[in-house]
């Protein structure tokens, strides 16, 4: 379609085998810069996200989210004719994603060995928990047991105990994010070389990234981090959260001198600006008695006047209403298939300028558009008819499927 022409990654075919949140998050960048992503699934449903519906059933809303603007196509690759199907989709594909542990690609008979014969420029990006080789390599674990391995964890939570972070550090930020960057050098280095590269991605490698200003600071002043005791973890008061009279909360981020003083002015108590580190913490008791003496809302008008780091603290529903996120379409409203209405999700957060942004569809039913997929490989109807007889390949139109990417 010509909107699609108009994004930076256009005519780029990139194989999804991943699931639940890293590699779909990478790919959905990807989709959404332009790439036509294929997801490619089993016989058996598909991404396990497709399965966390509202009580009661109804539209699964984290796989539409991460999902939409793909195809999905329907391979046994544990039967040999399997591999081979897949392995010929490869030959006109740029970058294969997966998830899988180390190894499992090689026993599928689709591994990087095996993709780079069929086609030298291919981009293999893997992404696992603690990367493809080392101790840990076989182990399983979760976003929550990466930061633990990395130190992210540790430097999160009060003095007396660390406390799971609320979002997925290690799965998007050690994870999508770089599994992306990866796969684009890569495509980059390929237009060079000719030759396309297998990309290691540790999750736990990616949280710990996390920690290069952390641990820098910690190294130049000879002490480990101290979680609730650093200047950006709650132990610097001039860098902090704060309860308001309403029993909500506003985030003071004056780090500079020149922002805390502007602030300790405005609030009518500049003699607090020279106390900003004293003790190593700062004014801490008479900040929070200021804070608790107006509204969240109060506090909020009082930052739009004065320039001076200070934000609320948006709960539930509510960053949909910033006027600031409104005013960039940080949402977009993707169809859901089965309610028919439609449902916010969170935009790719990359701004080209002069490129339009894709028009949001939803997430695929498994194996909806194998056929047609196929097709575009080389592959006949007859030959199709045939894998479809073996078990090798699913319908392109599952029950229930709606056709769209007609």
């Amino acid at each position: 379609p010509a909107l699609a022409m108009s994004l930076p990654l256009a005519g780029l075919r990139v194989l999804d085998l991943s699931r639940l949140l890293p590699g779909p998050f990478a790919t959905l960048v990807l989709a959404d810069l332009g790439a036509d992503v294929v997801r490619v699934e089993p016989l058996d449903g598909g991404d396990w996200l497709r399965d966390m519906t509202p009580p009661g059933g109804g539209d699964a809303g984290a796989f539409h989210a991460l999902n939409r603007n793909k195809r999905s196509i329907a391979i046994d690759l544990r039967r040999p004719g399997g591999a081979a199907a897949f392995l010929r989709l490869a030959r006109g594909a740029d970058a294969v994603v997966e998830s899988f542990r180390p190894g499992v690609l090689d026993r599928l008979g689709v591994g990087w060995e095996a993709l780079r014969r069929e086609n030298r420029r291919i981009v293999l990006c893997s992404i696992s928990g603690y990367g493809q080789d080392g101790p840990y390599a076989q182990r399983a674990g979760h976003d929550l047991d990466y930061c633990a391995i990395a130190g992210v964890l540790a430097a999160n939570g009060t003095p007396a105990r660390p406390a799971p972070i609320g979002v997925q550090v290690a799965d998007v930020a050690g994870g999508a994010w770089p599994a992306a960057v990866g796969v684009l050098a890569a495509l980059l280095g390929r237009d060079r070389t000719g030759e396309g590269a297998h990309v290691d991605v540790s999750m736990t490698e990616g949280a710990l990234a996390m920690l290069t200003l952390p641990l820098g600071l910690a190294f130049s002043s000879g002490r480990p981090v101290a979680r609730g005791e650093e200047l950006l973890d709650g132990g610097a008061a001039c860098y902090g959260v704060y309860r308001t009279r309403d029993d909500r909360f506003v985030a003071l981020g004056a780090l500079e001198p020149k922002f805390f003083r502007a602030f300790c002015v405005a609030a009518g108590r500049p003699e607090l600006a020279p106390r900003q580190h004293e003790g190593g913490h700062g004014p801490r008791a008479e900040l929070e008695a200021l804070f608790a003496s107006r509204t969240r809302d109060e506090w909020t008008a009082f930052a739009a006047e004065h320039d001076v780091c200070l934000a609320p603290v948006l709960e539930g529903d509510e960053p949909r209403a910033d006027p600031q996120l409104a005013a960039r379409g940080a949402f977009v409203d993707v169809p859901l298939p089965r309610s028919g209405h439609a449902m916010p999700a969170v935009a790719t957060p990359i701004r080209v300028r002069g490129a339009a942004r894709p028009i949001a569809r939803p997430g695929p039913d498994p194996g909806e558009h194998t056929e047609v997929v196929l097709l575009e490989a080389g592959f006949t109807r007859s030959e199709i008819a045939a894998l479809r007889e073996a078990g090798i390949v699913g319908p392109e139109r599952p029950s229930g499927s709606s056709g769209r990417f007609a």
